[in-house]
């Protein structure tokens, strides 16, 4: 099965040596289900020739805000409106559940509490124990879109993960990012985060991550039955 990666962001440049790019991680995250791989380059006004050109599209993380006028943004939002009502699933993380709510008619706008770092607990619908990953934003939803239903959220981030029936899944955490890779991002992002989120991010990196419980999810996801989906 072939996964487009819409890649909108990229890893600090002095963290790729030992972590690689946001495709990379998420390549790392999903190997061994029998995924294949193709990157498109957003940021750089690169998207798909046709919503059909892969199996099923994940949209990377981002430093840009969904909001900001950036000349890829308007053109990433109608390739996605157009996958969207073609029925090639979506999956959304971080910025990517950011931008498909915008382009589906939600509002994204920046959280007036601040920033969400670090190991986080994320109370799921219908499940008992809360699922932990990595967050890193301070950007959220704010508005669904029509068609989008909560199934996780936070006290400091309401919409923190959104299904759209069997055409999109999004969360705004990153299952991607591991311990070691949020040390070196909040060294490498310093300038931006304040020292006091930078401490309390760090202090909660010993948290065991439930990372792979949403790795299953995502391979679930994309390989459920559609049937106007052309096999590939």
């Amino acid at each position: 099965m072939k996964i487009g990666i819409l890649q909108t962001g990229r890893t600090p440049e002095e963290m790729r040596d030992d972590h690689g790019d946001y495709n990379n991680l998420f390549e790392r995250m999903l190997a061994g289900r029998g995924f294949e791989f193709i990157t498109y380059p957003v940021l750089d006004g690169v998207l798909p020739g046709d919503v059909h050109d892969a199996d099923g599209w994940l949209i990377t993380g981002s430093k840009f805000g969904a909001y900001e006028p950036h000349g890829w943004i308007a053109p990433l939002e109608e390739f996605l409106r157009q996958s969207y009502s073609a029925n090639v699933p979506i999956i959304g993380v971080c910025f990517g559940h950011q931008i498909l709510a915008q382009a589906l008619g939600g509002k994204v706008e920046k959280y007036a509490g601040g920033w969400s770092v670090g190991a986080i607990d994320y109370t799921l619908k219908d499940q008992r124990d809360a699922d932990t990953f990595m967050a890193w934003h301070q950007d959220q939803v704010v508005e669904l879109p029509d068609g989008a239903s909560v199934i996780g959220s936070t006290d400091a981030c309401r919409f923190a993960m959104l299904a759209y029936g069997d055409r999109a899944l999004t969360i705004q955490p990153h299952p991607e990012f591991t311990a070691g890779f949020m040390t070196d991002l909040v060294a490498a992002r310093a300038d931006v985060l304040p020292d006091h989120i930078a401490r309390k991010a760090i202090s909660s990196l010993e948290k065991p991550l439930t990372s792979a419980r949403i790795a299953d999810q995502f391979e679930q996801f994309f390989k459920k039955n559609r049937g106007s989906v052309d096999a590939r």
